[in-house]
């Protein structure tokens, strides 16, 4: 699919373009900005789009790479591999996971862009093929659109033109892209960060185009309970009635858990100010089949817990919890077992380029400085590994919006918002004293 005006770029040398008697980087970045369109970004997206990042990485690592190459390397970014070891993994995988950082390194401060490249399964419901970019007016279709594929394409954009025009950089950008999946446990993410690689401060694109500033998250510890039956006469019947016995029971406990509340700025909330608390949840009761042994069966209890709360005591308490209620459930023997943990993300914006971050979304997207708002989230965030590397501040943009069916079927974006994406990433890393005000 080709964008209007893909033909290559002009460049700074070019005799065409006047120079001004004093050349200022606020001269280059109003000439970068128009070019953004005529970038080739959209046929770049339909590359990224095409490749189903929803399978087992083995399946689509090696060819996803290959395009971020194709697209990064004619930049300067030189790439590097690391594989993440299988003590990271949830489980043995044939295939290892491989995590891509990709430099272009002049000597400046660092400012890393993480990229989770894993996407959602297709599932139903979809009118228009998933992994083939279409285009409906404005709208530029595919599963990863609003999500992680259409930042890396802003992110290359801003950086194409940045380049067109020789629009020099304040920071050096250091990309990395992780096979991350979603069950909590972030192995790429996780193994760059206890490797040091992880550098000055990070950028993480794949919220929302909403003019936010994101002050944090709460923790969340994911716990499988396996319950099994020690009676011979005893069926994956019994050991269902036994993990919904439990799970009353367990649920009967949410209450002394979420009357803790957090001193974190919360999200929009009716009534407004009203504090993030913690909370439990059971689920997935599975029995019988999917590996697990008739008469066996097993459910998922998740703790979500506040930055004031201590992981090893959460920790300690939910399993003296399930203890308690397996206590009183002689006939079966109780497993619990830590199968995802993401910590909580304290004051990411308490750092030195949030006010430029800011700017850059207002210039970008044309907000007002009155329309942001702070707020937190109660989806636990894997930026929690960051810090927990030593890295504070965590920068947070988007192409979500309420209606763009980010995660489900027909998920679009649009082409002004990827642009918008794209102006504000240019705006950001652009050596200029300041960002125009919109």
């Amino acid at each position: 699919m080709a964008s209007k005006g893909t033909a290559a770029l002009v460049s700074w040398g070019d005799p065409s373009i006047q120079h001004a008697e004093e050349d200022t980087g606020i001269d280059r970045l109003g000439l970068a900005s128009p070019l953004l369109g005529a970038t080739g970004w959209i046929d770049g997206l339909a590359r990224l789009i095409a490749i189903d990042t929803s399978a087992a990485p083995g399946r689509y690592s090696g060819a996803f790479a290959g395009v971020l190459q194709d697209m990064f390397s004619p930049l300067g970014f030189s790439f590097r591999r690391m594989e993440v070891p299988p003590s990271f993994m949830p489980e043995a995988e044939p295939t290892p996971r491989i995590s891509m950082i990709a430099g272009r390194r002049t000597g400046r401060r660092i400012c890393t862009l993480y990229f989770n490249t894993d996407a959602l399964p297709a599932g139903e419901g979809w009118n228009r093929p998933p992994f083939s970019l279409s285009r409906q007016g404005n709208r530029l279709y595919g599963r990863g659109t609003a999500d992680v594929k259409g930042a890396i394409a802003a992110v290359w954009s801003a950086l194409r033109a940045a380049d067109a025009v020789g629009l020099g950089l304040r920071f050096d950008p250091v990309l990395l892209f992780c096979t991350d999946e979603e069950r909590g446990l972030y192995p790429g993410l996780r193994h760059l960060a206890s490797e040091g690689q992880i550098e000055g401060h990070v950028i993480c694109l794949n919220g929302s185009a909403a003019p936010k500033i994101w002050t944090g998250s709460l923790g969340r510890i994911d716990l499988t309970v396996r319950i099994e039956a020690l009676g011979p006469d005893a069926g994956a019947a019994n050991a269902v009635e036994a993990a919904a016995r439990m799970t009353t029971q367990l649920v009967a406990m949410k209450d002394q858990i979420e009357v803790r509340t957090s001193t974190l700025v919360p999200p929009d909330s009716n009534p407004p100010g009203a504090p993030l608390q913690s909370g439990m949840a059971v689920s997935a009761i599975r029995g019988g089949d999917g590996g697990f042994a008739p008469g066996s069966c097993a459910l998922t209890v998740s703790r979500e817990y506040l930055p004031e709360e201590l992981f090893e005591s959460v920790l300690a308490e939910l399993q003296a919890m399930v203890r308690h209620v397996s206590e009183q459930m002689p006939a079966f023997r109780v497993q619990a077992m830590l199968s995802g943990h993401r910590a909580p993300v304290v004051a990411p914006d308490q750092g030195p380029n949030w006010p430029r971050w800011q700017q850059a979304l207002s210039w970008g997207f044309g907000y007002s400085p009155s329309n942001f708002r702070r707020a937190a989230s109660r989806e636990p965030s894997p930026m929690g590994f960051v810090q927990q590397a030593g890295i504070q501040e965590i920068l947070v943009g988007g192409l979500g919006r309420p209606n763009s069916q980010k995660g489900e079927a027909n998920e679009f974006t649009t082409i002004e918002d990827v642009e918008a994406l794209a102006r504000s990433v240019l705006a950001y890393l652009a050596d200029v004293p300041e960002i125009p005000r919109y």
